[in-house]
């Protein structure tokens, strides 16, 4: 209970920071065109108005007020590490709006960070990078079943136990016989480059109560979602994630560790004409129960729509609709991942996944998103070259299972 209330108070400390920075940042372009105001007032008649420079004052009170506050140390947090996302987010605010990379090259390389210009850019504050991959993952079917891994190298390489260490009963004065080694398999999941480029108005970028954050997760997180959605599913490998489908396929009878097991339908491209839903009940229970107890099917729209009509034997719909807001329909009580990446149904075509996909299938993040302004290639417009590193792959061969629409 006190872990979460301290993961509560860490998230309340970020939204607070996020705030404060928000309530400073429209300060100060409120105190630039009061100040502005005076100067050219100054300039025209060699005073100013005096409630001019009053409202100069007082927000140069409130502009004051708000850095202390900022500078107060976070519960649950340390003040110097709120000090320094602060200061990132404000230097990175600067970049985006006005292209002033001063600030962000000096914190980059005190910090000995990778997201220097000639890798590409430079890195958005962690509230950022964290906005884009929660929105990310909100729409991207499999990446929001599948297991993830954050990793700080280009490449995750993970051991993996294809047979386990053997083990046996023994009487409590026999000799214990020398037991086999488990058998390691080692993984490589290297991490690929993935880009949107948003582009902006100056109008958008001079508006203060725009949340620069907000506005860059919003804007990438469609791309972002389309790309990696294909590329979990059917991605070859090549400068992309590897998706379950690119894997050599094998009936599940024969099924060994390297390949994705499949049961057939018994019919060209489609279900059989007969009880079709008894297809579905094979292929869960293709899939260890081990697997089983966290299980999702994965299809698309137009299967959906065929699995759809089907009914058990009393004559009740397998399909079932979410019970509440939120939840995710089901098939036979298991969730459904609705993803447009799967193939439709046709003559030997892989259309539906069943599976534990979080233990199945890995998708690695590597740490860091970078953004490259560009204010040159589309004038008037500023272009936001954002780039993130991602990796994907199975992990455990046992724990998705296909149904081929073949004979």
């Amino acid at each position: 209970m006190l872990k979460d209330t301290h993961l509560e108070t860490k998230s309340a400390d970020h939204d607070d920071l996020g705030r404060s920075f928000d309530d400073f940042m429209r300060a100060f372009e409120a105190f630039k065109d009061a100040n502005d105001e005076r100067l050219a007032q100054l300039e025209r008649r060699m005073s100013a108005d005096i409630v001019t420079t009053e409202k100069v004052d007082r927000l140069n009170r409130a502009l004051d007020e708000l850095a202390l506050k900022s500078a107060r140390p976070h519960l649950g947090g340390n003040a110097r590490s709120a000090a320094a996302g602060l200061q990132h987010k404000a230097a990175f605010d600067s970049y985006i709006r006005k292209g002033e990379a001063s600030a962000l090259r000096d914190l980059e390389a005190k910090a000995l960070s990778v997201g220097t210009p000639g890798d590409g850019g430079y890195l958005v504050p962690p509230e950022t990078e964290t906005a884009i991959n929660r929105a990310v993952k909100d729409i991207s079917p499999i990446r929001a079943i599948a297991g993830i891994r954050q990793v700080s190298a280009s490449v995750y390489k993970k051991p993996f136990a294809i047979t386990g260490a053997e083990a046996g009963w023994v009487a409590e004065t026999a000799t214990r016989p020398e037991t086999d080694s488990p058998t390691l398999a080692e993984l490589s999941f290297p991490t690929m480059e993935l880009y949107a480029m948003p582009a902006a108005t100056a109008t958008l970028l001079d508006d203060a109560a725009v949340n620069i954050d907000e506005w860059i997760a919003e804007e990438v997180r469609d791309a972002f979602a389309e790309q990696e959605g294909t590329a979990f599913v059917t991605g070859n490998g090549t400068n992309k994630p590897r998706g379950f489908l690119d894997y050599t396929k094998v009936a599940n009878a024969s099924w060994s560790w390297g390949n994705i097991g499949f049961i057939l339908t018994g019919t060209s491209g489609a279900f059989p004409a007969s009880n079709p839903g008894d297809k579905l009940i094979d292929l869960a229970y293709s899939v260890k129960s081990g697997y089983r107890a966290n299980a999702t099917f994965v299809f698309n729209r137009a299967t959906q729509a065929v699995i759809r009509k089907m009914k058990d034997g009393d004559g009740n719909y397998l399909w079932q609709p979410a019970a509440k807001a939120g939840d995710a329909s089901t098939l036979m009580g298991f969730p459904i991942a609705e993803s447009e990446d799967m193939p439709d149904i046709a003559a030997d075509s892989y259309s539906v996944a069943f599976g534990d996909f979080r233990r199945g299938y890995l998708i690695v993040d590597r740490v860091g998103i970078r953004v490259l302004r560009d204010p040159y290639s589309s004038k008037p417009y500023v272009l936001f070259y954002t780039t993130k590193r991602v990796g994907g792959g199975v992990q455990d061969f046992d724990a998705i299972k296909l149904l081929k629409f073949g004979a």
